[in-house]
């Protein structure tokens, strides 16, 4: 690691003035990624700024619409237990707890969860191209042990997938993030936060420079009632999903009136098909109904030497986790129908 400078910021604002006077300074809050970059010298931060003392933005609250504001500094772990998210929000509560481990929930924030980088090999591997790391140098995951990486929304500068949990449930929730920076504060549609690769796989999101992600609002409606979040990897704990699904129903009189699916570990952002969520819409829920809009959803799909299985594994779990939105209490191991 290199040597870096160090400023506690005690408001937002005070931040935002370090950022733009200090030297590649770099945000930290809970650090569980950023301290990773740095040790591997993927980051040249040479000033960081402590977010963790600002008071505003840890709190988690009510907003009048009936939705609610989860506080960006506010851990993972808080929030997944909070009796809010918990009760109006089981979906984003259980994406939450099968990411990572208990003591990194315990210091990951919120906001911090939104700006992860990818876990491609080859980005963590200074001795190989990457276009994420050095823009121009090429993709060595293209021709390369490519198991984990994306199947949908790729191109010739890079597959790498986005590897958030707790992010593919606030997609489907259709969250908005809310950023302050120095040219003052806005709201950004969750769909329109993260990007994919283009001709700038380097960018992972559209903040612009300095800004800070302040808070993340959720709607007044959070499929309480029919939701399931799926995590298909190598192993049970600690491990990165092959592929997830976050579903949220609404039924009425047997039949699907609107439907949520999202998709991870699929593609360079949380990915969501409108087409396949309005096919869903008065069909009466059936695993043939699921297999078919899984089929939409995954049309655009391009598999690599060694995750083209992905592609098929993603429509089963589509299908799995469609069902177990019917009846949430099947989300337990090894329960669910059989696919």
């Amino acid at each position: 690691m290199n040597n870096f400078d160090y400023f506690r910021a005690a408001s937002v604002q005070e931040a935002i003035g370090l950022s733009v006077e200090e030297d590649d300074a770099k945000y930290i809050a809970g650090g569980t990624n950023l301290i990773d970059l740095m040790k591997y010298n993927l980051t040249d931060a040479h000033t960081l700024v402590d977010l963790t003392k600002i008071r505003d933005h840890h709190e988690i609250q009510e907003l009048p619409d009936g939705g609610l504001r989860l506080g960006a500094f506010e851990t993972n772990a808080k929030t997944a237990w909070h009796p809010l998210v918990e009760g109006r929000y089981p979906l984003l509560s259980r994406a939450i707890l099968a990411g990572a481990t208990a003591q990194i929930r315990n210091m990951a924030t919120n906001g911090g969860n939104l700006l992860q980088k990818t876990r491609c090999y080859y980005f963590y591997d200074a001795n190989v191209p990457c276009n994420k790391r050095e823009p121009g140098s090429g993709c060595s995951a293209i021709g390369g042990y490519n198991r984990i990486m994306a199947i949908l929304g790729t191109n010739e500068h890079c597959i790498a997938v986005f590897p958030s949990d707790m992010c593919v449930a606030l997609a489907a929730l259709d969250a908005v993030v809310n950023v302050e920076g120095p040219q003052g504060a806005r709201s950004i549609p969750f769909a329109d936060f993260h990007r994919l690769p283009g001709n700038t796989p380097q960018l992972d999101n559209n903040l612009q420079e300095g800004e800070i992600i302040t808070g993340i609002d959720l709607p007044a409606n959070g499929y309480a009632q029919n939701y399931s979040y799926l995590k298909i990897r190598d192993r049970n704990s600690y491990a990165f999903a092959l592929v997830s699904v976050a579903t949220g129903l609404k039924l009425e009189d047997g039949h699907i009136q609107s439907a949520r699916i999202a998709l991870g570990g699929v593609a360079h952002k949380p990915w969501r098909d409108e087409a396949a969520e309005n096919f869903l819409k008065e069909k009466e829920p059936s695993v043939p109904v699921f297999r078919e809009a899984a089929e939409i959803m995954l049309a655009g799909a391009v598999g690599y030497e060694h995750n083209a299985f992905k592609i098929e594994l993603a429509k089963r779990a589509i299908v799995r986790n469609c069902m177990m939105a019917l009846n949430p209490e099947t989300q337990v191991p090894g329960a669910g129908p059989s696919l």
